[in-house]
């Protein structure tokens, strides 16, 4: 009987000494991973607790934790107040378009930028054929303004996976007339468009798509003796011999000799060499100087010069 107790005690023993070896040992606790991604940037600033919302509201928080790299143009909660939309109105469809509108697949920051205009391609992959959103950028020695009316406050705010900037307004996708009225450059043409009969600008704001061979403003002025001998109804032609209907037309699908039928009836040629020219109807050349700046209705490409046609 003794035997057998000593031999139980024993194998009690060995369980507690093995037991309490197994408790001495430190529980190792993998340790956790700080993250400072544009959604941690966001999430912890109050000024961006609308932004963040709609964010989460549309499951774009897992995009913007992704690697990226990104560039981020983040409204405050005042930027959205001053948009006077009540985000509860609007489809997630919707709000998912603005709010991939300020992203761009990139990390640019400030000191990247050229001082002038940029045309940048955003992730709002919302124009005819799916093509991305065109936004303009404009860095000046006062600071940096998109699309003309949303200022950059706050420049380069670091992320782990790209860079913020926060601006004071939200910014909407442009049709080509709010591309045209954003850039100070097409000032004449959007004057030119207002006064013209035949309603133009409405005609633009349509569902389209077209595209717009547009002038700068330098292009008016080199015809503005000419301009002015012009009947509303001349003006009216000359206006939409840039306007291509029914197409999307990118640079990519343009080919030398191709001829091109506008709005007002009548053709002009494309000519590719060293440089793209539109050729007008007396034989003219005009340079394309901006490609491909995708608006939500249509493209435009920037002209050197006014085209006209047989009046």
């Amino acid at each position: 009987m003794n035997s057998i107790f000593k031999l139980l005690l024993l194998v009690f023993l060995s369980i507690s000494i093995v037991s309490c070896g197994d408790d001495d040992e430190p529980v190792v606790t993998p340790p956790v991973e700080e993250t400072n991604t544009i959604v941690d940037i966001a999430s912890g600033d109050a000024q961006f607790s609308t932004l963040v919302s709609a964010l989460q509201r549309t499951d774009l928080v897992t995009t913007l934790q992704g690697d990226g790299p990104f560039t981020v143009f983040a409204p405050t909660n005042a930027a959205f107040t001053a948009l006077g939309v009540d985000l509860t109105t609007i489809t997630d469809e919707a709000l998912t378009e603005i709010l991939l509108y300020h992203v761009l697949g990139a990390e640019i920051k400030s000191t990247d930028l050229a001082t002038g205009q940029t045309y940048a391609s955003t992730a709002a992959a919302t124009g005819p054929g799916g093509n991305a959103l065109s936004m303009l950028v404009e860095k000046s020695g006062s600071g940096v303004i998109v699309n003309g009316s949303a200022t950059v406050t706050t420049a380069d705010v670091s992320a782990d996976n790209g860079v913020i900037h926060i601006v004071d307004n939200v910014i909407t996708p442009l049709d080509l007339v709010g591309h045209a009225q954003a850039n100070s450059n097409f000032s004449s043409l959007v004057g030119a468009l207002a006064g013209a009969p035949g309603e133009l600008v409405s005609v633009l704001q349509a569902t389209g798509p077209y595209t717009v061979f547009a002038p700068v403003n330098s292009g008016f002025d080199a015809i503005a003796d000419v301009i002015a001998t012009l009947t509303a109804d001349q003006l009216a032609s000359v206006l939409t011999y840039h306007v291509v209907s029914g197409a999307n037309v990118l640079s990519t699908d343009l080919s030398n000799n191709m001829t091109v039928t506008a709005v007002n009836g009548q053709d002009f040629t494309v000519l590719i060499g060293d440089s793209v020219q539109i050729q007008d109807a007396g034989g003219n050349t005009s340079d394309v100087i901006i490609t491909d700046v995708q608006a939500t209705n249509g493209v435009i490409h920037a002209l050197s010069s006014v085209i006209i046609p047989s009046l």
